[in-house]
């Protein structure tokens, strides 16, 4: 039915209610779901025409329209007002937060005087805005979701010392069916604390619900989509362990949220703005501060309906929450880590061994306070204890090839004992280069080198041309192998080189003229 038919319908009924049943005004506006005055302009313009009830049974609603309603005589003056663009006052609304719809209409009557009054300009852009949009109501039952964000506003907390500010973030979160809310401050958004404040939700509402719905944060959602948003792997195993599921709002979409919109609207003004004139210096105080401002909230009658937030998650809320585990949730990480050519991988810059087979894949990483572990294809490889000492290296053994673990078995009292099984001059030549180096491991590839001479030369040999070495202080692998490659092991001793004498000379006086005392005196 047009809108049009429907008017002439509730005007028939106007007359029939006053001129057959005598009804007064306000009777008849209630029946009629009109306003008073359109009931008053209605009986005015039917009195004016000489309208009586019954109508004549020949007239339709084209006449009883131009009777009640004329049109203007030729050459009056035409109508000034002209349409209005109200999707222009939409943006317009919606781009600037500081413009408002009497802003909009004075502006509007400026160009046209005689144009609309407030009232009916307000009501035709209602009536337009209701068109564009179609909104589905939400129903929420009872138990089913949780809306979590976070509030656009901050409460400051103040260094005793230095009196510098550091914002607090506010983390909301609400029941859908009894809007009863959970408000927790904290010094940042991050991840930890973006899980540790859905536990304590969890906690303060005494159990979880089937749902969490939050909006697109980079903490909890890697990335945003419509249709199939990413979860955070840390958010994603916090919902697996409490047995609930995420899902995140559309985006652009605050309607998918409006109980928490609603709810941080309600934190911002009950709680924010009442702290505004409190001065805090610990993130304690100011959470001790909220969580009373947050009782008498949740506690607060509703203004169009019996109860309160309390009362209603008492009845509809409470009883249908599935229990808390028995052990709270572990906060942990996740990382995608990929095996370095060292058969290592790093996480908070600490390296933590796998098996040398795994080196180039890509794996995951499970760290907590505790504990690192370290997943490949969903299952399990390692575990390793946490540690926070940064570009050091936690190595399991059996992690390593053979020929590394094989290396790691040459220490320095093994070579000694080989050089022993040679000689005692060899292993006098062994402890002379582990002793000249800062660290014993640099001298393990020269000692095994001069270890394997003997397999080329012999035991005798090698002992004698380190007998050589030792006279000569040249304890090196190519010293050892060029003695032994010339064949100077031979000779037991070096070549002695003749005594140097000093040329004689007239001016030369030698070392007895400065022992005698009498040349002081001359």
């Amino acid at each position: 039915m047009s809108q049009k038919a429907l008017s002439m319908r509730k005007i028939k009924e106007v007359l029939r209610l006053r001129y057959d049943l005598g009804l007064l005004q306000n009777e008849i506006a209630r029946s009629c779901s009109i306003g008073q005055a359109s009931v008053h302009r209605y009986l005015e313009r039917a009195s004016a025409a000489g309208l009586s009830w019954p109508l004549p049974e020949d007239w339709d609603d084209r006449r009883l329209n131009e009777l009640l309603f004329p049109a203007a005589p030729a050459g009056g003056s035409p109508s000034v007002r002209g349409p209005v663009d109200f999707g222009a006052i939409h943006h317009q609304l919606q781009s600037n937060k500081y413009v408002t719809l009497q802003l909009l209409w004075e502006e509007y009557r400026q160009s046209q005087p005689e144009g609309y009054r407030y009232s009916r300009f307000c009501e035709l852009y209602r009536r337009w805005h209701r068109k564009q949009d179609v909104v589905l109501r939400q129903e929420h039952h009872a138990g089913e979701k949780m809306f979590v964000d976070w509030a656009g506003a901050s409460i400051p907390i103040y260094d005793r010392e230095t009196g510098v500010a550091q914002p607090a973030s506010l983390f909301v979160a609400v029941l859908g069916a009894s809007s009863y809310a959970f408000a927790r401050a904290t010094l940042s958004q991050d991840l930890s604390h973006w899980i540790e404040c859905h536990v304590l939700a969890f906690e303060f509402f005494q159990g979880t619900s089937k749902l969490i719905v939050p909006d697109n944060p980079r903490t909890g959602v890697t990335r945003a989509c419509r249709y199939e948003p990413d979860l955070n792997r840390t958010y994603l195993e916090m919902a697996q362990f409490y047995g609930v599921a995420i899902m995140p709002a559309r985006p652009y979409k605050p309607r998918d949220k409006a109980k928490v919109e609603a709810a941080v609207l309600l934190a911002e003004r009950w709680l924010i703005a009442v702290l505004r004139h409190d001065k805090f210096f610990s993130l304690a105080d100011l959470n001790q501060a909220i969580a009373k401002l947050l009782e008498r909230m949740n506690q607060r009658p509703f203004r169009k309906r019996e109860g309160s937030r309390a009362s209603l998650y008492a009845a509809l809320d409470r009883p249908a929450l599935q229990p808390l585990p028995a052990e709270r949730y572990v906060m942990a990480e996740w990382k995608t880590v990929r095996v370095n050519i060292d058969y290592h991988i790093e996480v908070d810059r600490h390296y933590y061994s796998v098996p040398y087979a795994l080196v180039g894949e890509q794996l995951e990483a499970r760290f907590t306070a505790h504990t690192v572990e370290i997943f490949h294809r969903g299952k399990r490889v390692v575990s390793h204890v946490r540690n926070f000492t940064a570009y050091h290296h936690s190595t399991v053994r059996e992690h390593m090839p053979k020929s590394h673990q094989a290396h790691l078995e040459w220490t320095p009292s093994r070579l000694i004992h080989w050089g022993e099984s040679v000689g005692e001059t060899t292993a006098q030549v062994i402890r002379t280069i582990l002793n000249n180096k800062p660290h014993p491991e640099m001298g393990y590839r020269a000692c095994l080198g001069i270890l394997r001479l003997a397999k080329t030369y012999s035991n005798p040999r090698l002992e004698a041309a380190c007998r050589r070495a030792l006279q000569a202080q040249a304890c090196s692998y190519p010293s050892l192998k060029s003695i032994l490659k010339r064949g100077l092991d031979g000779q037991l001793t070096l070549a002695q080189e003749p005594e140097r004498t000093s040329p004689q000379h007239e001016n030369l006086r030698g070392g007895h003229y400065y022992q005698s005392p009498t040349k002081l005196v001359q």
